[in-house]
């Protein structure tokens, strides 16, 4: 399911729209909107709680963007921008869909992401928070958003469970599929990119090629399934009948979307499948 929700929340990152919203409020440059909208469920917090729960940038990078964004944008003002912004980006992309289809998708996406228990899930619970919007697009977008961040949470607890530093998580990453440039601009140093390596191989997760062995893949697949676990009971409350329609709806959603996306999307979205 996150390989069908995630894409209609990533429009927010990806899409020129999105882009251009958090500009119109004053967020120029890429970073500044990103940590202002989506630390902005938050509230006008300061470095520390997204340093906590964006988990894996350096301190350094999210402290020369708060608090300092707020002054050039509220909270308030970043929600818009953020809402504003995903729902023209999926109007210019699902606008062949008939509204009937976007506002049945909406409208079980919003009854999955309704019986998340948020205890423990910071974001996703202030996502969870969140007015859902008057329109089906942007019940969606707000639906996949809350989904998207609670998933998040349960996935940094998973990591944070087995023993991985988020700088140990990026990483492994990098050595298993992901392009080096995708992930190194988030603030740290070519040391702890080292150090974090050398961590890695020390608890046999890398060789001394530094390419991934079973004993790491082995302990990822357990933080993976300890992630899905984890997410599974807005799945297990939906049922499996309105599961599978939400799937069917959610499809040519998820096509459309990730056509956005870049190659190797720093994200790890696999292409959904034909």
């Amino acid at each position: 399911m996150w390989t069908l929700f995630e894409p209609v929340h990533a429009v927010t990152y990806f899409h020129p729209r999105a882009r251009a919203a958090y500009e119109a409020v004053g967020l120029r440059g890429y970073w500044r909107g990103y940590f202002a909208g989506r630390a902005a469920p938050l509230g006008p917090v300061d470095a520390a709680p997204v340093v906590a729960v964006f988990f894996t940038f350096a301190p350094s990078m999210v402290s020369r963007a708060l608090p300092a964004v707020w002054q050039l944008a509220t909270p308030q003002e970043a929600l818009r921008a953020r809402l504003t912004g995903a729902v023209q980006a999926l109007a210019e992309l699902l606008y062949e869909l008939p509204e009937r289809h976007l506002a049945e998708a909406a409208e079980l996406l919003e009854a999955a992401a309704g019986s998340l228990d948020t205890a423990g899930r910071m974001l996703g619970a202030a996502n969870a928070a969140l007015p859902g919007g008057e329109y089906p697009l942007a019940r969606l977008w707000q639906a996949a958003t809350t989904l998207r961040e609670a998933r998040g949470d349960g996935h940094i607890a998973a990591l944070v469970a087995a023993g991985l530093d988020p700088v140990e998580a990026l990483a492994w990453r990098v050595a298993v599929d992901q392009p080096p440039q995708n992930l190194l601009g988030r603030g740290w140093s070519e040391e702890q990119w080292q150090a974090a390596r050398g961590r890695l191989a020390a608890r046999g997760w890398l060789d001394a090629d530094g390419q991934p062995t079973a004993v790491g893949r082995a302990g990822f697949q357990a933080i993976e399934e300890a992630t899905d676990q984890a997410a599974a009971r807005p799945w297990l409350a939906l049922g499996p009948d309105r599961t599978a329609r939400l799937r069917e709806l959610l499809d040519p959603l998820a096509r459309s979307c990730y056509r956005i996306l870049p190659d190797n999307n720093p994200i790890g979205l696999p292409a959904p499948q034909p």
